[in-house]
């Protein structure tokens, strides 16, 4: 299609960038959007320099109410067709539920959900009418696991944004698929900017996966129009135990190999 862009949240650091070079290596054209144009500056010309693609940006804070309706318009007016959606920025609070002031409940609530509603309702009109459609959500693997003392409102989004986004299989009559990335612990600067770097550090080595790898399956499966992902063997293994595994034995393991997540608040 003329014009044809995908467009990626979160773009400019982790998961999110190594989503935005694995598609421009691939010859899509991008719309970048994240907080920090200086970032979103410096990643454009980098891949359109490398990738000689086209690459556009847009600097938006999802945590604010309108900042969807902004980030279409921007793609309206310059008739920018977004044919690929991936919905990746992320946001996370490290203290206890109780600790956490409702502002910054409502702020994660709107980056990991609200906004992926919203940009999702905003975009599929246009890729039923186009007749195709590709989205990602890059959900976690905390969508499975048994809910945590640390971040008590991460896994549980994550959960319904898995939920949401199978929903949208029936729009798949009009060429239109969802698929959920669901990565388990990701080598990335997400960690130590939601505060958690500490947890991060006490994780294995054999559970921690690079964002490019991440990036490079989840980019696959979304392709391939598949509902789910969860990238790695090590992850699939562990998604598999999650779900045959009692969630009363699992606090007890996760406390050996993750340390924090299920202690008492």
């Amino acid at each position: 299609m003329k014009n044809s862009y995908a467009l990626v949240t979160g773009a400019t650091s982790g998961i999110g960038l190594e989503i935005s070079r694995d598609l421009a290596k691939r010859g899509y054209n991008l719309i970048l959007v994240s907080r920090t144009t200086e970032k979103l500056d410096q990643t454009s010309k980098e891949l359109i320099k490398k990738f000689n693609i086209k690459c556009d940006y847009f600097s938006s804070d999802l945590t604010e109410v309108n900042a969807p309706d902004k980030i279409y318009d921007f793609t309206k007016s310059n008739k920018y067709n977004i044919d690929i959606l991936i919905n990746n920025a992320g946001y996370a609070l490290p203290n206890a539920f109780h600790e956490n002031s409702m502002e910054d409940e409502e702020k994660c609530l709107r980056i990991l959900g609200i906004s992926v509603i919203a940009l999702t309702k905003k975009y599929i009109n246009d890729m039923i009418s186009n007749g195709s459609g590709k989205i990602m959500i890059v959900s976690s693997v905390a969508a499975f696991a048994p809910a945590s003392s640390l971040q008590s409102l991460y896994g549980p989004v994550k959960t319904f944004m898995n939920r949401f986004s199978e929903s949208l299989g029936f729009y798949n009559k009009y060429g239109i698929t969802s698929t959920a990335v669901c990565p388990g612990y990701t080598v990335t600067n997400f960690h130590t900017a939601s505060g958690v770097q500490k947890e991060m550090d006490s994780v294995p080595s054999f559970l921690k996966k690079s964002a490019r790898r991440i990036a490079e399956e989840g980019v696959d499966a979304m392709l391939k129009g598949k509902k789910v992902c969860v990238p790695t063997k090590t992850w699939k293994i562990v998604v598999f135990l999650l779900k045959v595994i009692p969630h009363s034995v699992f606090p007890l393991i996760s406390g050996l190999l993750a340390p924090g997540r299920y202690n008492d608040v």
